[in-house]
Formats: C-alpha cells, sequence, structure tokens
C-alpha cells in the first residue's frame, strides 16, 4: 500500500500486513539510484509556515530518521500494542513491527529510502514528489492546521483533512514539531465516527540519517491484462515498488487512502462474493467469468464499502 502514512511511517504498513497474513518474507532491495536529497538538509529547514510546507516535511521525514517506539492501535480488532523499528542503512528502509500482545508476530518490510507514490501531473512539470503529493492531497480535502497539540510527551501540530465529496474518509494526523515524524493518526467515517486510531506513545531519541536518499526514484508501472474503468476522483495508478515482487495487483491511492486491486484465476477455494472486513481494511469480492475462466476480483482498501464495490465491479479482464 502507499498511503501517506505508510510513506511517512512504515510501521503502520507492516501492521496492516500484519492483519491479512501471520507471516510476510521480506522483499531484500539494493539502492543503486543516486542519492539527490540530503537528510541533514531535513534538520536545518525552519519551522513550516503553512499546512502544505507541514505536509511536505512530514513526508520527507519519514525517509529521513532511525528511530525505536511503542505504539498502541485501536479498532474493530481491539487494542493491541507493537513495538517499532525504523533504520536506514547505505539508503535502504529497514521497517519492522513486533505484536506485544497475543501470539509472537514479527513483520519486517524493506525499501528503497525515498520511494514515494506518484503524483507529479507531468514528467516536466518541475515538481518534487513531496510538493505534488501535497498539492494532490490539497484537491481532495479541506485541510486545516492546529498548532499547539501534544502526543507522547512531544509538541506537535494537528492536521485534519475533510473530504470534498462522500467518496472517501476523514483523516486527522498528529505531527511531530522537532522532527516532522507522525505520531498519530485517526480515520473517521463519513458520520466522523472513529474507525481507527493509531499512535506512538513512546519515541526514542530519533536519530536523523547522517547519509542522503535518492529522491524521485524511477519505478515502472507494470502492465496487466485488467483494469478498473472506475476510480473514485484523485485516485491514481502507482507505479510497482522498486525491489519489490512484480505481483498480479494494482495499487490507487488519493495520498491519503490507497485501493489495492487484486485480480486472480480461481484455482482453488474463493472469498464469498459481497463484501468483507480483513483487519482494520474492507474488501469487496467480485466473481465473473471470461471466455472458460473464472476470476476472483478483491479490492482491499481504506474507503466506505459503497466505493470499493463499485471499483470492483468496473473491473474489465481482456480477453
Amino acid at each position: 500500500m502507499v498511503t501517506a502514512r505508510c510513506a511517512l511511517w512504515g510501521g503502520r504498513l507492516a501492521l496492516t500486513l500484519s492483519l491479512l497474513s501471520a507471516s510476510l518474507h521480506s522483499s531484500f532491495v539494493t539502492a543503486d539510484t543516486p542519492t539527490v536529497l540530503s537528510c541533514a538538509e531535513v534538520a536545518e529547514q525552519q519551522t513550516p509556515a503553512t499546512t502544505q510546507a507541514w505536509l511536505e516535511l512530514a513526508l520527507v521525514a519519514g525517509h529521513c530518521y532511525d528511530f525505536q517506539a511503542r505504539a498502541v492501535a485501536i479498532d474493530a480488532l481491539g487494542v493491541r500494542t507493537l513495538a517499532l523499528s525504523h533504520r536506514i542503512r547505505d539508503g535502504v528502509r529497514q521497517q519492522v513491527v513486533q505484536h506485544l500482545d497475543g501470539p509472537s508476530v514479527s513483520i519486517e518490510r524493506r525499501s528503497i529510502a525515498g520511494y514515494m507514490a506518484r503524483f507529479t501531473p507531468e514528467v516536466n512539470s518541475g515538481l518534487k514528489a513531496p510538493e505534488a503529493w501535497a498539492q494532490h492531497v490539497a484537491s481532495y480535502y479541506d485541510i486545516s492546521l492546529q498548532e499547539d497539540a501534544r502526543v507522547a510527551e512531544r509538541d506537535a501540530v494537528q492536521l485534519r483533512f475533510s473530504p470534498r465529496d462522500q467518496q472517501r474518509y476523514y483523516h486527522a494526523w498528529w505531527v511531530d514539531k522537532e522532527t516532522g515524524l507522525l505520531l498519530k493518526h485517526v480515520m473517521s467515517d463519513r458520520q466522523e465516527r472513529v474507525l481507527e486510531t493509531f499512535q506512538i506513545t513512546q519515541l526514542h531519541s530519533p536519530k536523523l540519517y547522517d547519509g542522503g536518499v535518492a529522491d524521485d526514484v524511477s519505478a515502472e508501472h507494470v502492465d496487466h491484462s485488467w483494469h478498473a474503468e472506475w476510480l473514485p476522483e484523485g485516485f491514481v495508478a502507482q507505479p510497482q515498488d522498486p525491489g519489490q515482487p512484480v505481483s498480479n495487483q494494482r495499487v490507487y491511492s488519493d495520498g491519503l487512502a490507497a485501493v489495492s486491486l487484486f485480480v486472480n484465476p480461481i484455482e482453488q477455494s474463493v472469498l464469498k462474493e459481497g463484501v468483507h472486513q480483513l483487519g482494520v481494511s474492507t474488501a469487496s469480492v467480485a466473481l465473473v467469468s471470461e471466455g472458460d475462466q473464472r476470476w476472483q476480483l478483491i479490492a482491499i482498501g481504506e474507503l466506505p464499502s459503497d466505493m470499493l464495490q463499485r471499483i470492483v465491479q468496473s473491473v474489465r479482464i481482456e480477453p
């Protein structure tokens, strides 16, 4: 998934993956692209004066700090406590989440530091990835800023994202004033009922990475024999993460929320058609026939269930 939260804080992504699968094999990558973004510049920046500047700082900071943390996740599954580790070595991010409740589960993910979701409208637009992302989010959410907030004994600013339509959820972020790291995220439904709270409770000595990370890493779009004919406004297809194994999956994002779309031939037991709750995510499942082949279509994401159903029902498979 390539939600902004995933880019800002890899532990959030690992948590989501852990809810879908009891284990995850690490994908090892090498950062062989030029390093053009110096993390030292993050610390030298002045305190952001605008909402967009806070967004850009938060996105970059998530690629530039080593830290250990404790966190809590509260949602329909209950309350879970987590240990988080985020390290950058030779331009590669290592993100680990360990569940401290129930069965011992540890999730690891490796990715190229500096790889960010793509929202630049044109190749030669002149916008850096953080700028394009912040502008894209502001096109679909009204964003308000509260200066004086506090999370885990740290001074923070609160950013509230109110959708401009009925196609997505509300979000709120609490961003650390000192580092720009995301400390807390709350997602709420259309009636502003809280669906999920994710919060760092202890942030241990965040240390700025002393190297550079690859800014605007190039990545290829994977061709599939199927596509979605309808998506909520503002959802953009994302390229394959560099270094990650190719799968029969497409990811779309509006900058805050993400939808993963899976299309697989039916060769064994399948999920029942309709809407399912998979951990903190909602899934919509459809079964279709194309010639002699039966297919299972699954859309998983942080969107209202009727939006996911509409997406999965719009999938067209090329013969």
